[in-house]
């Protein structure tokens, strides 16, 4: 997680911030970079303080087991229950004349690569505050973590589960994710990748043809890699699993969309990230308009003409040759990876934008389960709030109108009414948890069950640790917010006795959808089927009752928020 407690200490300048900036309040970070396996890092880098560090357990090396892989053979680790293969390319490093081209298949080695420490990280700023980038252009490598033990015989393989990570398509690696309960509890082979971000992953010019999507592109490379590669690890290629959170939930998303991702896998998980994420205008602060993930190609490339032009490359050809000899330091400014931000649809790998795509039935038919925390937007809110706050009923009705219209906000106000809450960012930060992420994931869920297996969930641990480091908000405490659930599927905070409890059922639950298709978990409650205007979603809480089926269109007011929310369907033509 990014190390975001120089928001509070900077709440005289947050007007500068971007609404991008502010949703990688709750995605992974950099922080300090593990030593690679024998690759040099050519670019700057600097080092933080992290908010979670990754935490490295010396033990003795029984044996450095050895996978031949189609590029050659990889030495990974053995830490008793699991092995790890870490930093192994699956793709060509996009430097040079490669960088914003296609993903072209990494070359082969001679002898046997280290696979013990993870590769770079892709170039990225820190999600906040001051410092120059770190990473590197040739940071296209994937990790993969499975069950020490021998796969079944007889079998086709493990479930193989491909995670792709968050941070707003600026931030963020694979290696920051720990997935040993998930490989060893749920006998599943997990690999996580980088991916090309920000200006890097997903710039768009006319040379180019337009905005080709290398962030995408680069995942669907990955998941080409995996298809080869997954048997040599005891996966089975003809079961994978795509999941991710924030912005990797966005990216699966986009690929259930994507022609080019056809038969790359064969089901998927999103969460908090569906389709239909939106946030309605001034929601966070007075100058952010409203939040879309995609954005239409012909913007980006507009956008890319324009940044090429301030970079000093312009004429009528050989722009992309200027830029490419541009160090990457020119690049990777606040300005141009916030710009290149959002994933460009209307070009050959995204032609439709997801949601309408979802809403028209193009898409690949694959069981799909996807839900949201039950608080997604305390976490945003909470880093705002001290620089715009909402001191009473006046300023909670002020934002309201802003953001919705006169007409629109007495609706909204009718449904929740200050008085309800403790706080009045208590009200709003509900309303914008309904509005952006709750209902829109419902509304998508409505899209999918008409033609594939659906099911879908909502975390509501209020009492989940803040993994995050940033300090308590008065009036607003974070809840079950966004990125919350993570550290019940991967290793990433300490949990108590009855959280560790439902950590287990969740990587039941995770896996055994990746095996079957269907969530089941042994002496779980049953997950129901999602069905279309129906509220069959799990909520999934510690405790003995804490798992079960809520109504969640009725609990979050999803009637209201299906017609005037920001991301309301089309009206018909």
């Amino acid at each position: 997680m990014p190390d975001v407690r120089r928001l509070w200490r900077r709440c005289a300048r947050p007007l500068t911030l971007t609404l991008p900036a502010v949703l990688l309040l709750a995605a992974a970070s950099p922080g300090p970079e593990r030593p690679s396996a024998g690759r040099p890092v050519v670019e700057q880098r600097i080092v933080e303080r992290p908010v979670v560090e990754r935490t490295v357990v010396e033990r003795p090396v029984v044996e450095r087991p050895v996978v031949d892989t189609d590029r050659g053979p990889v030495r990974g680790l053995d830490h008793g229950a699991h092995r790890t293969f870490e930093g192994i390319p699956y793709a060509a490093a996009p430097t040079g004349a490669l960088r914003w081209r296609l993903p072209e298949p990494a070359p082969r080695w001679a002898g046997v690569r280290d696979a013990g420490a993870p590769g770079p990280r892709c170039v990225q700023l820190p999600a906040l505050g001051p410092g120059g980038p770190s990473g590197s252009e040739d940071c296209l490598y994937a990790n993969v973590t499975v069950p020490s033990a021998a796969p079944a015989r007889g079998g086709t393989g493990r479930p193989v589960m491909v995670w792709f990570h968050g941070g707003g398509f600026v931030n963020g690696a694979g290696d920051l994710y720990r997935p040993e309960r998930l490989a060893v509890r749920g006998d599943v082979v997990v690999v996580t990748v980088n991916y090309r971000l920000g200006v890097f992953g997903l710039f768009g010019h006319p040379e180019l043809g337009g905005a080709p999507g290398f962030a995408l592109a680069d995942q669907q490379a990955a998941l080409r890699w995996v298809r080869a590669n997954a048997g040599r690890f005891g996966g089975d290629p003809g079961n994978v699993t795509v999941f991710g959170e924030s912005a990797g939930a966005l990216s699966v998303c986009a690929h259930l969309t994507s022609p080019g991702s056809a038969g790359l896998f064969h089901r998927a998980i999103v969460q908090s990230g569906s389709c239909s994420t939106s946030m309605p205008p001034w929601s966070l602060l007075p100058t952010l308009g409203a939040y879309e993930p995609f954005g239409p190609e012909r913007t980006t490339v507009s956008d890319g003409v324009l940044a090429a032009a301030r970079l000093g490359c312009e004429g009528p050809d050989g722009v992309l040759d200027c830029l490419r000899r541009i160090d990457v330091r020119e690049l990777a400014t606040p300005e141009l990876m916030q710009t290149f931000s959002k994933v460009p649809y209307g070009g050959a790998l995204l032609p439709v934008e997801p949601r309408r795509a979802l809403e028209s039935g193009r898409f690949h038919r694959v069981p799909v389960m996807q839900g949201s925390t039950r608080d997604e937007m305390r976490i945003f809110l909470g880093a705002t709030l001290a620089a715009y706050p909402i001191a009473d009923e006046a300023a909670y009705r002020a934002r309201l109108e802003r953001s919705f219209g006169a007409s629109t906000a007495r609706a909204v106000e009718t449904a929740y009414p200050v008085t309800a809450y403790p706080t009045p960012a208590l009200a709003w930060a509900t309303v914008l948890s309904d509005a952006s992420f709750t209902c829109p994931t419902l509304r998508d869920g409505d899209a999918l069950a008409r033609h594939v297996p659906t099911y879908g969930y909502r975390f509501s641990d209020r009492a989940a640790p803040n993994f995050t480091g940033l300090p308590d908000v008065p009036g607003l405490p974070y809840g079950a917010s966004h990125g919350f659930e993570l550290p019940y599927l991967f290793e990433l905070a300490p949990l108590k006795a009855p959280q560790r409890a439902l950590a287990d059922r969740m990587a039941d639950y995770w896996t055994a959808f990746a095996r079957t298709g269907a969530p089941g978990a042994p002496d779980a409650p049953p997950w129901p089927r999602f069905r279309p205007r129906t509220p069959s979603v799990l909520s999934l809480a510690p405790g003995p009752s804490g798992i079960g089926p809520i109504d969640a269109r009725t609990e979050h007011h999803c009637a209201l928020w299906d017609t005037h929310g920001p991301a309301a369907p089309a009206p018909p033509r």
